[in-house]
């Protein structure tokens, strides 16, 4: 039985602890998903407790089939729900004339905003392809902005071991970008 699946159900039969493995196994991608697609640190953070809180709730109902996808799936869920609500919230809103001169001057900053943030949601794709030891590397290191040696101490392997975990990620990455 996979790691994921015995915290899982030790985590549906009240074992606290093995829920506190679950977040902190995988609070990385899922602050880097909602982070990706929300494009705000803070409300990135508030979405990652809203998912983890939703998964916590919804372990029951979980089938045994793939558990990281699973929960990248709420948190994309979680983000995108934040989105339209936040999109109807502004539907009703009107726009003056000096806005207009704003909007104008940063449609061009916006248009590259929207494909950096593209390239950042495939970079996300990929990254969520690879085995879990260079997905969990490439996020606390550019996502969580966390130095070789404190991945080492959190993972319990050697700085030796994260270059080379980060270089063997990046290097699959590469090729994969290559084929999209």
């Amino acid at each position: 039985m996979e790691l994921d699946e015995l915290l899982v159900k030790k985590a549906i039969k009240g074992d606290d602890d093995s829920f506190r493995r679950i977040v902190e196994k995988y609070q990385g991608l899922v602050y880097a998903i909602c982070f990706n697609i929300t494009g705000q640190r803070q409300e990135a953070e508030n979405l990652a407790q809203e998912t983890f809180i939703q998964v916590y709730r919804s372990l029951s109902r979980y089938k045994n089939k793939g558990f990281k996808s699973w929960i990248g799936k709420i948190a994309t869920n979680k983000a995108i729900d934040w989105k339209r609500k936040r999109r109807l919230e502004n539907e009703g809103k009107v726009v003056y004339l000096e806005d207009i001169e704003e909007i104008t001057t940063e449609s061009n900053l916006i248009h590259d905003e929207l494909v950096k943030k593209e390239n950042t949601k495939k970079l996300l794709e990929l990254c969520n392809k690879l085995p879990e030891i260079y997905s969990t590397v490439l996020i606390k290191f550019y996502i969580q902005s966390k130095s070789y040696n404190e991945i080492s101490k959190e993972d319990g392997i050697s700085v030796k071991t994260v270059e080379s975990r980060l270089y063997r990620a990046k290097h699959a990455i590469r090729r994969q970008w290559k084929e999209v």
